[in-house]
């Protein structure tokens, strides 16, 4: 991270700010680097929303926010009231330019208090829906005309579908140039996801292997042991596959298997991810059924406790066809991946929280030992663990101890929490950081958004078509559906359980 005392003065200005992700998310992350000494000198966050508030009850709901969400320390008094100073509110109306009047007066007496021109960063933590009449209001009040320091961040989905998701950009695009607009997925926040990128191409032990000729296919999972929760009424019209696979899933498949970049440049890896995005085979409407599987959770058990089914759950319609639960099989068509299957899943009310990348090696050409001497016959793998710990995993064969060759499999573990003995930082506070500096490398570009989108339309507008008529399929509590394992079956392979690092109770808080 640079110096902050090289940092230009920001404002950031947070739509929806009343609502869940500024309180859970945001709040925190801005304490958190405030804490840290990661923001510039001089700051301003003001809370923008059409709700009426006050300041003080704006700092109050922030407080509880960070109070609970944290990772730091809980608030002091003398942190909080540093803290407290730069937070400020103001109500946003409907018309037009006229809307954002008392924001605009807001941010030139600040750029007048200050002496110079303020970095402005509006975040949209607002439904995807509002984003188009407040990117409207924002360039009627010529507030995103300074290219060099006004900036966007927009909050995925971005759009439902293909069609919106251009429409959406388009939107974005009269206001704000690309440079400008951060789509941001948290995902790609996490310490570990960034670390596919110094696994791979600082260390000349992997790369070398990392393609067809080693690897035989790749799993990346991605299990939520907790229900919608209180997303109920936004989950009814979104679904696992828009929610989860479409940028979480697909982005950490870019990662894996994009080629080295030139140099760490934002403008390179995105275009390397994107390449990736570009040579993934397309899913024809008739194959649909054959490279992809969908789940919905029924009643069951996770660790001892009872769950509800979906359909049981608040905002939730009692006959409802969303799907909780999405597989897919995808292959990349070009000279690194062709023919390597990659397996994706994702789902909510499975056994336990994990997200993981799975790489498969393919077994040695020729087995010299004896059958019996490795009953298990694991092939090597390699295991990127994202959450709920993170780290690497190397499994391989190795010889039991005694007088007769006996194989089997171990492990070889880094774990960030052991090693570094500090825990990582919220993806959110990596983010906002980014954003500040300006550096776009960990957010989604235009033509990637709408490449995830075009690969998917197919398998949405087949599952709309032929709506599920087993729903629910699987109880919560369980890996999936059966047909989750079939997908997978056919090529002679399966999932296996993701692996668990083991007891981080020892991680430093």
């Amino acid at each position: 991270m640079e110096s902050t005392t090289s940092m230009e003065p920001t404002a950031f200005i947070i739509f929806g700010a009343s609502g869940d992700l500024a309180w859970r998310k945001l709040g925190p992350a801005l304490y958190n680097l405030h804490l840290d000494g990661w923001l510039p000198g001089r700051f301003a966050i003001i809370g923008a929303d059409r709700k009426a508030m006050s300041d003080d009850v704006f700092r109050s709901h922030l407080r509880d926010g960070i109070g609970r969400f944290s990772r730091q320390d809980k608030t002091s008094e003398t942190d909080w009231g540093d803290f407290a100073s730069h937070l400020s509110f103001v109500e946003t109306g409907t018309d037009g330019a006229g809307g954002l009047q008392t924001l605009t007066e807001r941010l030139e007496e600040i750029d007048k208090t200050w002496g110079v021109p303020a970095r402005r960063i509006f975040y949209m933590a607002v439904p995807p829906s509002a984003i188009g009449a407040i990117t409207g209001q924002i360039g009627a009040a010529n507030l995103s005309q300074d290219r060099e320091r006004a900036r966007v961040v927009v909050e995925k989905p971005i759009g439902y579908d293909l069609g919106s998701a251009r429409a959406l950009n388009r939107t974005l695009g009269v206001h704000f140039e690309e440079r400008q607009i951060f789509r941001i997925d948290h995902y790609l926040g996490k310490e570990t996801v960034q670390n596919i990128l110094a696994f791979r191409f600082a260390n000349p032990i992997f790369e070398p292997i990392w393609n067809r000729r080693y690897v035989d296919h790749m799993t990346i999972t991605v299990a939520e042991a907790v229900g919608v929760e209180h997303r109920g009424g936004y989950y009814e019209h979104t679904g696992a596959l828009r929610d989860m696979v479409q940028n979480h899933l697909l982005q950490l498949l870019c990662l894996t298997a994009m080629e080295p970049p030139v140099a760490f440049d934002a403008d390179e890896i995105r275009s390397k991810k994107a390449d990736v995005l570009r040579a993934i085979r397309p899913i024809r409407h008739e194959d649909v059924h054959l490279y992809t599987a969908r789940g919905q959770y029924g009643p069951g058990w996770i660790s001892g406790q009872q769950a509800a089914g979906y359909r049981q759950e608040p905002e939730v319609a009692p006959d409802s066809r969303t799907e909780t639960f999405a597989a897919l099989k995808l292959l990349v068509d070009n000279w690194r991946w062709q023919g390597v299957p990659f397996y994706l899943r994702t789902g909510k009310r499975l056994p336990f929280q994990a997200s993981e990348i799975s790489v498969r090696f393919r077994s040695v050409p020729h087995n010299s030992f004896p059958a019996e001497s490795a009953p298990d016959g694991q092939p090597a793998r390699l295991v990127i663990c994202i959450q709920p710990e993170e780290g690497i995993v190397i499994k391989f064969q190795a010889k039991q101890p005694g007088p007769r060759m006996r194989l089997r499999q171990v492990g070889m573990r880094f774990s960030y929490c052991e090693t570094f003995q500090k825990p990582s930082p919220d993806a959110y506070e990596t983010l906002l950081w980014d954003v500040m500096t300006g550096d776009a490398t960990l957010f989604m570009r235009e033509d990637q958004v709408e490449a995830a989108w075009s690969l998917l339309m197919p398998v949405l507008e087949v599952w709309q078509e032929n709506p599920p008529v087993d729903f629910p399929n699987h109880p919560a509590g369980t890996w999936g559906p059966e047909s989750a394992e079939i997908l997978i079956a056919r090529d002679g392979r399966s999932w296996l359980l993701p692996t668990r690092l083991g007891d981080e109770e020892n991680c430093p808080d």
